[in-house]
């Protein structure tokens, strides 16, 4: 698929009448020049594997947020947590026997039935998404990187797609934000006017 942005498209054509016939050939005078940028379209499999892999990511923002409103009830009734995870083994047993007034108990008690269903769900679509991958190359050289473990490597080799697209690491890395940003070797600072507006630059806000 080849993309054409409309302003590029203007300023290449200066004539007044446009019509969708005219359009059209002018489009096709970019694409024999060259100047339409080409889109890559990900296959079935890779778009299906895209959607459990961002529902998972959705799903565990969804149980960060029930235990972010559990932590709330509990600061708000001034209750210390001992523990560095109330939602561990230890944790979980310390929340089962807490007193807790209503309707903060209720509330607390929802949260975490809550959690636990979700929590369900992100095991099964992990294990889908392994499914998936059980034998795909890609996904087990990527793990092979320090801090990537299978879910990280799963949502890797989703996003990314067929690696061969690219024509070297500098295209993959610009294609992810990772190539650092152009830097001015010039200071940012303006003289002042005035002494007036020196001595308040000096003096700071």
């Amino acid at each position: 698929m080849h993309l054409a942005h409309p302003l590029g498209v203007k300023a290449f054509s200066h004539r007044r009448v446009k019509n969708d016939e005219l359009d059209a050939g002018d489009l096709a005078d970019l694409l024999r020049m060259g100047r339409l940028a080409e889109a890559w379209i990900a296959p079935a499999e890779i778009r299906e594997l895209r959607e459990i892999t961002r529902y998972r990511s959705k799903l565990v923002q969804l149980r960060t947020t029930c235990k972010d409103q559990v932590h709330g009830v509990l600061a708000k009734l001034g209750i210390e947590v001992t523990c560095s995870d109330i939602f561990g083994a230890w944790g979980t047993a310390w929340l089962d026997e807490l007193p807790l007034p209503q309707p903060y108990s209720w509330k607390v008690a929802s949260l975490r039935q809550l959690m636990g269903w979700l929590s369900a769900e992100i095991t099964v679509l992990e294990q889908v998404t392994a499914d998936l991958l059980a034998g795909h190359d890609g996904y087990r050289a990527v793990q092979a990187l320090p801090g990537i473990g299978p879910v990280l490597g799963a949502v890797i080799v989703a996003e990314i797609g067929d690696i061969t697209r690219f024509r070297h690491p500098a295209r993959l890395c610009s294609w992810a934000g990772l190539t650092p940003g152009t830097v001015s070797p010039t200071p940012r600072w303006s003289a002042a006017g005035s002494p007036s507006r020196a001595r308040g630059r000096c003096a700071g806000r």
